[in-house]
């Protein structure tokens, strides 16, 4: 499979309780992923840094705010998705932590049914076919760079492709 479209670049941020013990999840309600549970993210916008659109994009989907020294990147999801022409997009998704948030979750046009749910316990048969494969080391304290494959009917046709890293990632 050979992508022929440049990759996008995303932001995507698993909210977590105090204890680092749950996640907050919503239902995407839109695009790639509609209908399944999910972290909150989206595009980067032009002249906005990474930190800046995960900042943003937690805050319109969720209602919830974070300080920048809340975030930590864990990983790079590089997500290839087949469209039905054949050609593929790639969306490579800056993942983050995010620790100490304000504010209620809350349903937005984009996500709704914001949940908890424990970090060991996620609800995979929610979710993409390919979460449950680079979701879990990043729960258990791994930082990661991995490549999600999907069809143009968002089934993982190849395995996930994942590599531990050991240094920190640039903001």
């Amino acid at each position: 499979m050979q992508d022929t479209i440049a990759p996008s670049q995303a932001t995507l941020v698993f909210p977590l309780s105090k204890n680092d013990t749950e996640v907050l999840l919503g239902i995407k309600a839109h695009k790639i992923g509609a209908g399944y549970r999910n972290g909150f993210g989206g595009g980067k916008e032009s002249g906005e840094n990474l930190i800046d659109c995960a900042i943003r994009e937690l805050r319109e989907e969720s209602g919830l705010t974070v300080e920048r020294f809340n975030l930590e990147q864990v990983a790079q999801v590089n997500f290839h998705n087949m469209k039905k022409d054949g050609t593929v997009f790639v969306c490579r998704a800056h993942v983050f932590l995010a620790r100490f948030c304000k504010g209620q979750p809350r349903e937005t046009a984009e996500m709704f049914n914001p949940k908890w749910f424990g970090t060991h316990s996620l609800p995979f048969e929610l979710m993409m076919p390919g979460d449950r494969y680079w979701l879990l080391p990043i729960f258990e304290g791994k930082k990661i760079i991995a490549d999600v494959y999907y069809d143009s009917g968002q089934k993982l046709i190849c395995p996930v492709n994942i590599t531990e890293i050991a240094l920190c990632f640039a903001g």
